[in-house]
């Protein structure tokens, strides 16, 4: 394992214009009803790769095989069509929700799985090992990260200050979703920034 234990990545990420199309809520705090009902007219909503059921008909199993086909195909369709867009170069985002007067500002990066094995990335809540398994499969059929991994850390002045520098720019994608929820990503591509 390297001494690092954040790493830039070559995210996966909407191409301009089209995070408004994309976003959506995480997976699993929507139902099948809620899913189908907001991807509806959306084609490219990214409900279609993490609930690909929705595209199936109703009633199918959602640990069924072409699910997790489907959510692959829908996947790589984003990708072929030019929606979504790979960055060249490994990089860090920075994301900020707000919601109501609440603002929370986090670094997207890759963490090794070795360091959660080892203890040094330590578990912060009780999941199902139902859940663990279907996400487990949906990352291996998807061959994608398809959400995040929520961690905290203890505060480092030197992060804050390097924040709070990238997030007075303007930011790659500025978007609320109808529950009001406003999502910030700054994309850190200059390679400089990635190795501050």
């Amino acid at each position: 394992m390297s001494e690092h234990l954040l790493h830039p990545f070559p995210g996966l990420r909407p191409a301009p214009g089209a995070a408004e199309d994309v976003a959506a809520p995480p997976y699993d705090v929507v139902s099948f009803d809620e899913a189908a009902a907001m991807a509806a007219g959306r084609p490219w909503s990214f409900l279609h790769v993490s609930r690909p059921e929705i595209d199936l008909p109703p009633g199918t199993d959602p640990h069924a095989d072409e699910v997790y086909a489907k959510g692959a195909s829908n996947l790589a369709g984003m990708i072929e069509a030019g929606v979504l867009i790979r960055d060249e170069a490994p990089c860090y985002y920075v994301y900020r929700i707000i919601m109501g007067d609440h603002s929370q500002t986090g670094l997207v990066a890759a963490t090794p799985v070795a360091a959660y094995l080892k203890n040094i990335v330590r578990k912060h809540e009780f999941t199902r090992p139902d859940k663990e398994d279907d996400r487990v499969r949906q990352i291996d059929e998807v061959d994608a990260q398809t959400g995040p991994v929520l961690v905290v850390h203890q505060p480092q002045p030197a992060i804050a200050d390097i924040l709070k520098q990238i997030t007075a720019g303007d930011p790659t994608y500025d978007v609320t979703q109808p529950d009001g929820v406003r999502h910030l990503i700054w994309a850190v591509t200059a390679p400089a920034d990635v190795q501050r």
